[in-house]
């Protein structure tokens, strides 16, 4: 091979790989505002008021009203979990020193669709039998372009309280947890973005609230 043409084959290959990095970040980053979240906190459904940082999770709650449950005999009962997020959006292009950017409506995110999936440290993560199912469920809010939007959503679902590897907790034990939750969305021009966070869920059999 000549040192022309060597030098021509280089010269395609470099502009391929360019051309290939290029459009994958078009692909993965064409939005021009990049959601945050700012906060993500969790409640257990038998408490919903009480939001923390991380989530005592509880699988079975027995509860005294109203009747038939009574103090003497308390009737078990399951709640779902609830969590609060708060998103904001960053410009990917803040401006020039002196000149800030001036974002328009077409740069607010609506998120329309939110999925759960549950780790545990130790790395034993078998849906089903280490850890609960991952689910995707619907949410939708806005994120404005100069404020932070709240919304609230299903955490821990009813029905993983009653599989394994959960329902065996009723009887003792308890899995902890570190919970991921992705957010997908639009912006108004139909840029697609997503924004993943993470709490940590400790499933259990706790003390109920009186």
């Amino acid at each position: 091979m000549t040192a022309k043409l060597l030098k021509s084959v280089v010269v395609l290959t470099l502009a391929a790989l360019a051309s290939s990095s290029c459009g994958e970040f078009t692909r993965e980053g064409r939005a021009p505002a990049i959601v945050v979240v700012r906060s993500l906190a969790g409640a257990s459904g038998a408490t919903p008021d009480e939001f923390g940082g991380t989530l005592d999770s509880d699988v079975v709650t027995n509860v005294t009203r109203p009747a038939p449950c009574s103090d003497e005999s308390p009737c078990p009962s399951i709640y779902p979990d609830l969590a609060e997020v708060q998103l904001s959006l960053i410009a990917k292009d803040p401006g020039a020193p002196g000149i800030a950017s001036n974002p328009s409506q077409l740069n607010t995110v609506t998120i329309n669709r939110y999925r759960v999936e549950y780790r545990r440290a130790d790395g034993r993560n078998t849906p089903g039998i280490d850890v609960p199912y991952a689910f995707d469920s619907a949410l939708t809010v806005t994120v404005p372009t100069d404020g932070v939007a709240s919304a609230g959503f299903e955490l821990v679902r009813h029905a993983a309280k009653l599989e394994a590897p959960l329902k065996a907790l009723r009887d003792g034990g308890f899995i902890s947890t570190i919970t991921v939750v992705t957010f997908y969305g639009r912006d108004q021009a139909g840029n697609e973005v997503s924004v993943s966070s993470q709490i940590g869920i400790h499933f259990g059999n706790f003390a109920d609230p009186q």
